[in-house]
């Protein structure tokens, strides 16, 4: 079964790093949601990302500011992250450039500033890759746009 673990970098990204797991969950798609700061809670994040090599396909990261959230997980783990810009200060261009300017060999898809339902999307795009139930689902999901 399919299995994306949402990450965020602090409560108060919550409410748009929710609207990627509503749109999982309305696909019986499973996910987890945990609050961890790359910079306050390394050893936490480090004990995520060992749980994530064994548990997860995927990891969706959502972080402000700094935002090095996903590019740390990206560093910890050989699953696909996508990185999610939170829009904290200047308008989410330091976040933006954060999460998506990473070193060769450490990729971060990333997704537009507060992008939590496209980051759901491309989780279930990569996810259908292998798993045709997903595909059928994402098909319906954009039939759904064209409504």
């Amino acid at each position: 079964m399919a299995n994306v673990m949402i990450m965020m970098g602090s409560k108060s990204d919550m409410e748009i790093m929710k609207k990627a797991q509503d749109l999982l969950s309305s696909y019986d798609i499973k996910s987890t949601i945990e609050v961890a700061s790359a910079h306050r809670n390394p050893e936490r994040v480090h004990n995520i990302a060992k749980d994530v090599e064994d548990n997860y396909d995927i990891v969706i990261a959502g972080a402000g500011m700094a935002a090095h959230l996903a590019g740390v997980m990206a560093s910890l783990v050989t699953k696909p992250v996508i990185g999610v810009p939170i829009n904290a200060s200047l308008n989410g261009l330091d976040s933006l450039l954060s999460v998506s300017q990473m070193p060769p060999g450490i990729p971060v898809a990333t997704v537009a500033i507060n992008g939590s339902k496209n980051a759901a999307i491309l989780a279930m795009e990569i996810l259908a890759l292998s798993n045709a139930d997903i595909k059928q689902k994402l098909i319906s999901l954009r039939n759904d746009f064209n409504k």
